[in-house]
């Protein structure tokens, strides 16, 4: 049985308010704490899978998101309860 996480892959290029961003890093963070080693890509693409494809579900989650004060992550900054993931990408070599 092929899983939908083995599929073919494809690129794609989101650009959204930095808070959205600083908000998946956070969604990483917390699956870490439950003990899952993940991607934010990983997390978009069970986001993406749990959300129902009904019309009226969905046109109430746009307009929950649209009315969503510039603040209402704030609270996401101060998550020192959660365990700090490295971010991909090439590691500085720091020379002594």
């Amino acid at each position: 049985m092929e899983l939908l996480r083995h599929q073919q892959r494809l690129a794609t290029s989101v650009s959204w308010p930095t808070d959205i961003d600083r908000r998946l890093s956070i969604l990483v963070r917390a699956a870490a704490a439950a003990g899952e080693r993940t991607s934010r890509a990983e997390i978009l693409a069970a986001l993406v899978t749990a959300a129902e494809v009904e019309p009226e579900q969905l046109a109430t989650l746009l307009r929950h998101y649209r009315r969503l004060p510039a603040d209402a992550l704030a609270e996401d900054e101060a998550r020192d309860d959660l365990p700090v993931v490295p971010t991909p990408g090439p590691r500085r070599i720091t020379h002594s």
